[in-house]
């Protein structure tokens, strides 16, 4: 009798993002494609779920309560520990600058 295993997972995502049916929905689509993600709805919060879930990739909204997701990436990419793990901003443009 042999047990099926689950397959090990594609890689790691962390979602920073507050909008909560977005990241459920980003974190069903990344589950049903095999990876293993994880959300974060608070930017003052994201830095310690980035460290604790060590992802391969950071799907990261800009529009962040508690603190602003430009201020996260930049605590991101100022650790030398962290900087090489690519992150996608995913974000609605607020104003021009965001769009361009």
């Amino acid at each position: 009798m042999t047990q099926s295993a689950e397959p090990a997972p594609k890689g790691r995502v962390l979602v920073v993002d507050d909008d909560a049916s977005l990241a459920e929905m980003l974190t069903i689509v990344l589950r049903q494609e095999g990876f293993d993600s994880r959300v974060c709805a608070r930017g003052d919060e994201a830095l310690a779920a980035f460290r604790a879930f060590h992802p391969d990739v950071v799907l990261l909204d800009l529009n962040l309560p508690k603190k602003d997701g430009r201020e996260v990436l930049a605590e991101i990419k100022a650790d030398d520990a962290l900087r090489r793990i690519p992150v996608v901003i995913l974000t609605t443009p607020q104003d021009e600058r965001d769009i361009l």
